[in-house]
């Protein structure tokens, strides 16, 4: 059997593109220098892999932002507004990533969505009535050609048609059935030009295909392809899936003139089913994701082999493959030099995953597979018992009854009491939580770490950094304030750190949007709270000011879902025994003297399984649960906020109102606040707090802007249920933005109050 891979991360082992992204932004460097950066990531990726024995290695998988947007500027699905700037391309392409506020005009950044169900965040294409779909753009050729020069035959990899047209935005009457034609023109062009380069295999990535599919859908798909197939020439065409089953497609899938099929046999319920009907067309090559692209378990070679051995009976061509694109776990373990070896040593990174992939061919090959030195090691590492078991944690997980999951005081009693000891005016403005990481807050960070500054040092520098937050926020005028988050690193990371069970690791960064990189924590063991985590700092932001404060806590649900989770337990069982902890530190904030608390869901509708039948049992009956029972034993006078971002929220609109908080914001201005429409259809009863301008963008919000905003939600929802807040944390932005972005903010919503008085 042969290898292959989806997709390779982009950002470098040491995050080498984002920092060189970021000087470009700033002007330190020039396009040109950039442009040496992501070359010098591409070759290296590719000599490693080639190293590694990979068959089919992938090129067109880098991108300097989000492969979604490069498709779109690849087919000339680009909106007006930004091609009007005069940009060079390479400026266009970031501004309509991250919006552009400059001499040349002013413009918002297209909306940013979850790319299906993990954490990564793809720029949504938008498709005007007068879009002109077609072959634009050189880069999937530019990096195919660039890897030949460099000994290396690539599987160019490119975004299929239908999941472009799928997740695009349409902003006309038009829908993706209009486009279809022109769409598979281009895709068709496509080949026959790669098919002049001398490529034998073109990966089209089609993961809207395992969702949930109509019959319309479907004739989509089908059309697109037979167009698109007609015209393949001598190239070879791999239709690839991820995350989950094709099992509303597979007939459709199957029947067309496709040379290989990859299907996920980790996320795919029903893969194995499938293929075993016996119908895997002769002639076809099945690519089987049997390795997780998602997690960073080593792989069990024994499932894995099992699955390929059942497969053999049904496809007479397999190619071992990933689950999905690497994309989504740390480039290598290498820059790990703090885990322990015994901890190591259960953990597989992109680099590693591709020794896995060259174990499981040799493997396969053996006469006597089980006796292979490989076997026997990887056997014996799945055999053995990890620690951080907690029988105690266990039990009171298994103790919990319905009752626990419930506030005793109903939601309409509550919010009476809480207008009555609050007295905020209408529109009360907040902020999200998060203020500017600014450098000397990294520094201070880093001298802690390396011992350059003491404990006793670092927290005066901490109490000063909140000391000026609270006085910049009332200087600004806003209602309810934050302390800043300053002694935190990531809204996960931070409190896995202060939790029982969780391992850390060094550089294991993983991209979640542009040059915006995470380092998820580990669940390694049961989960348990020792000690109070964010309470000392609350309670002395509390003590600066009269106007509330906010304690700042992230969720359970969120918690897990950016963390990698055990596969040894439930996620239900994993979600509960964090939700226990933070309940504790609920408790605690109040107990204080904290009367308002957020608990941030940002990741809530993340995990949701893409297949509808699948969303109840497997997901929302445990995750909402986890969620009330943090706060289910406040008092009726205590405030619960929680925040969600960048994700559809339409379809789980009632199951997000079943939560029971008081207040929740919502990321909305980069999709033009069309959450407002649903709450309203959904007759939302919980306050809400719709974001009035994108923290992603460096962009400064007018006075005029947000107050059009405000005007927009007041069309939709009652006033007095109404917040005025950014869409997400400060975190990323400086405070040359913040400041101004949130004065604006302020003085808009006084004069919307002063309007609606």
């Amino acid at each position: 059997m042969k290898t292959s891979i989806i997709g390779y991360p982009r950002i470098g082992g040491l995050r080498e593109l984002k920092f060189a992204s970021e000087k470009y932004f700033k002007g330190e460097i020039t396009a040109a220098e950039l442009e040496t950066t992501a070359k010098d990531i591409r070759i290296s990726n590719l000599e490693l892999q080639k190293a590694s024995g990979l068959d089919f290695i992938p090129s067109n998988d880098f991108s300097f932002y989000d492969g979604v947007l490069d498709t779109a500027f690849l087919l000339g699905a680009v909106p007006k507004r930004y091609t009007d700037l005069g940009l060079s391309v390479l400026d266009t392409y970031f501004a309509a990533a991250r919006g552009y506020q400059g001499d040349k005009g002013d413009v918002k950044a297209l909306a940013m969505k979850k790319w299906f169900n993990t954490n990564y965040h793809y720029i949504v294409p938008e498709i005007d009535d007068d879009t002109d779909i077609k072959l634009s753009g050189s880069k999937p050729f530019d990096l195919f050609t660039e890897a030949l020069e460099n000994g290396v035959k690539t599987k160019p990899v490119i975004v299929g048609a239908y999941t472009f047209l799928k997740l695009a935005r349409y902003k006309g009457a038009k829908t993706a059935a209009d486009f279809a034609d022109k769409a598979a023109a281009a895709y068709a062009q496509l080949l026959e030009k790669f098919a002049a380069l001398g490529a034998e295999w073109v990966q089209f990535d089609e993961p809207s295909l395992v969702m949930d599919m109509s019959g319309r859908d479907k004739a989509l798909f089908k059309a697109l392809y037979e167009k698109i197939l007609a015209r393949k020439g001598g190239v070879k065409v791999l239709v690839q899936t991820y995350f989950g089953d094709v099992r509303d497609v597979y007939a459709e899938l199957t029947s067309l003139d496709f040379d290989g099929i990859g299907i996920d046999f980790v996320e795919g319920k029903k893969s194995l089913e499938l293929v075993k009907k016996g119908d895997f067309p002769q002639g076809k090559t099945l690519f089987a994701g049997v390795l997780n692209g998602k997690n960073i378990w080593r792989c069990d070679y024994e499932k894995a082999l099992a699955t390929l051995d059942e497969l053999k009976a049904f496809a007479q061509d397999i190619i071992i493959n990933t689950s999905c694109s690497l994309l989504h776990v740390p480039v290598t373990l290498d820059n790990e030099s703090k885990l322990k070896e015994d901890v190591k040593k259960h953990f597989a990174f992109a680099q590693e995953k591709l020794s896995e992939l060259a174990d499981l061919k040799k493997i396969a090959a053996s006469d006597t597979p089980k006796e292979t030195a490989e076997f026997v090691k990887n056997k014996a590492l799945h055999s053995e018992v990890r620690s951080g078991r907690d029988d105690k944690v266990r039990a009171k997980v298994a103790a919990l009854t319905e009752s626990d999951f419930t506030r005793p005081t109903a939601f309409a009693e509550r919010e009476k009491i809480q207008k009555e000891r609050f007295a905020l005016p209408l529109f009360p403005t907040t902020t999200i939580g998060s203020f500017p990481q600014t450098a000397d807050v990294k520094a201070a960070r880093k001298g802690l770490r390396t011992g350059a500054i003491s404990y006793d040092e670092y927290e005066e520098f901490i109490k000063g950094k909140i000391a000026d937050c609270v006085t910049l926020q009332e200087e600004i005028g806003l209602d309810v304030l934050v302390h800043g988050e300053f002694e935190r690193n990531d809204m996960v990371e931070y409190f896995g750190e202060c939790l029982e069970g969780y391992i850390f690791t060094e550089k294991a960064w993983v991209q979640s949007y542009g040059t915006r990189c995470v380092k998820p924590p580990v669940v390694w063991g049961d989960i348990k709270r020792s000690k109070p985590m964010t309470v000392k700092w609350s309670a002395y932001a509390q003590s600066l000011t009269d106007k509330p404060m906010k304690g700042m806590l992230t969720g359970p649900v969120t918690i897990l879902n950016w963390s990698f989770p055990r596969e040894d337990i439930t996620l239900r069982e994993s979600a509960l025994q964090i939700a226990l902890a933070i309940r504790e530190e609920v408790l605690d904030l109040e107990a204080n003297g904290i009367s308002i608390i957020q608990v941030d869901e940002a990741a809530l509708r993340e995990k949701l399984p893409l297949r509808k039948a699948d969303w109840r049992e497997d997901y929302l009956d445990w995750a909402i649960p986890a969620f009330r029972y943090v706060h289910s034993g406040v008092k009726a006078d205590t405030q619960i906020h929680t925040h969600m971002c960048y994700s559809e929220f339409a379809d789980i609109i009632k199951d997000i109102d079943d939560m029971d908080a008081d207040v929740i914001t919502f990321e909305a201005s980069r999709s033009d606040l069309t959450i407002l429409d649903v709450l309203k259809e959904n007759n939302f009863r919980t306050e809400v707090g719709p974001g009035v301008y994108d923290i992603h963008s460096p962009r400064v919000p007018s006075k005029e802007e947000i107050k059009t905003a405000i005007g927009k939600m007041k069309e939709r929802i009652p006033a007095e249920k109404l917040w005025v807040n950014p869409d997400c944390g400060l975190k990323t932005r400086g405070n040359e933005e913040t400041v101004p972005s949130l004065k604006n903010l302020v003085a808009a919503a006084k004069e919307a109050r002063d309007e609606n008085s």
